[in-house]
């Protein structure tokens, strides 16, 4: 396919409430698209990086920059690019950066799908006409405020329940859960908030039969986390440390972990997904797909991808009225009551945009210029 254009955007998208996690709170959402045409076609793709560098090395800024002047005159001087699998090839000489990376590799996907007449998770080898939704849940001011906030998502059908954790926010809270719902799959997230000093307190969480603990030591970790693992019933699922294939089999191979959390953003796009999945696969370690407060379109891909056979876990793709009061895609993403997603079957992401909420919505908006390959 021939790139015509590639236009980059800056939204700026209030969240319908606060998010909390033991990174801080998020109100508003700083949202980076990339608009790919390509003789008469238009694929989009989503940076997931955050406002500040506090999940991973990458940011909002530093994102734009990487994109505007590394990345996309990359791909804009590419004579022919043929599958998004081309783009790791492509981009090979930037090193890190995946996620400013997928978004313009899922861009490429969601064309070759759409001139494929085939839908996106079809092209990426998905198996699943519906996927099984969970919901995260940010840290709340009180027990009390927690416990009605899970009541509505079970009533909406939601599948898993995750619990976002930090010191002092830990056991007291899975406690009062237990006690009220002791049937329901519970798991929780610490986004990296303990230590090895911490073991025999995070030891005890076993008490309350939690599906896993998501990154409960250092982000960058496997060594310590196949340690805490060794003293726990309770399966460790792995996030902000696994960025490609070699690190989930070093993760596996190491017994850090027995889940792995698999975000496109997070390894790069659909290319390094799909390696990391099948790496997953092939050792019996089940995936499922986290989520990065996306709009629409982000959360269209996540759709996609959780549609492959080792997404065996509910994940966090959830319905788009849980955090925006107008998403940027039509239809919006809504869940079954009996807690499921059923997957788009047009060809491409399967939603479109709604351009001129997209239009109203952009802060900043540039055209990636091309620059001879080296």
């Amino acid at each position: 396919m021939k790139i015509d254009s590639i236009v980059l955007r800056e939204l700026h998208i209030p969240l319908v409430r606060a998010f909390e996690t033991s990174f801080g709170v998020t109100r508003n959402r700083r949202v980076l698209l990339a608009e790919i045409r390509s003789e008469g076609l238009t694929g989009w793709g989503e940076c997931t990086a955050g406002e500040h560098p506090h999940f991973s090395e990458e940011y909002t800024d530093g994102a734009w920059d990487v994109l505007l002047n590394e990345l996309g005159p990359k791909l804009a001087a590419a004579e022919m690019i043929e599958h998004g699998g081309d783009c790791p090839g492509l981009f090979k000489l930037v090193r890190g950066n995946r996620m400013a990376k997928a978004t313009l590799e899922n861009a490429i996907w969601d064309l070759e799908a759409q001139r494929e007449a085939l839908p996106l998770s079809r092209l990426l080898g998905g198996v699943r006409d519906v996927i099984p939704c969970g919901v995260s849940l940010g840290i709340q001011k009180t027990i009390p405020d927690l416990l009605a906030v899970i009541e509505k998502e079970l009533a909406a059908g939601y599948q898993r329940i995750k619990l976002k954790c930090k010191p002092g926010w830990d056991v007291e809270v899975f406690e009062a859960v237990r006690n009220r719902w002791p049937g329901i799959t519970l798991s929780c997230d610490a986004n990296s908030a303990y230590r090895l000093r911490d073991a025999d307190h995070i030891a005890t969480w076993d008490t309350f039969d939690l599906l896993m603990i998501e990154q409960p030591m250092w982000y960058d970790d496997f060594f310590y986390h196949s340690i805490l693992q060794k003293r726990l019933e309770t399966a460790i699922c792995l996030d902000e440390s696994i960025h490609n294939r070699r690190d989930a089999l070093a993760a596996i191979e190491m017994e850090s972990c027995r889940i792995i959390n698999l975000k496109l953003g997070r390894v790069g796009g659909f290319s390094e997904a799909i390696a990391v999945h099948n790496a997953a696969l092939e050792r019996g370690v089940p995936v499922w797909c986290g989520g990065m407060l996306e709009s629409g379109i982000g959360r269209s891909h996540n759709i996609a991808v959780s549609t492959l056979e080792n997404y065996s876990l509910p994940g966090d793709v959830s319905a788009s009225a849980r955090y925006w009061k107008e998403d940027i895609i039509e239809p919006e993403v809504t869940v079954t009551p009996e807690g499921e997603i059923v997957v788009p079957d047009s060809p491409g992401r399967g939603f479109e945009v709604r351009y001129d909420l997209i239009e109203k919505l952009t802060v900043r908006k540039e055209t990636v210029r091309a620059f001879a390959m080296v």
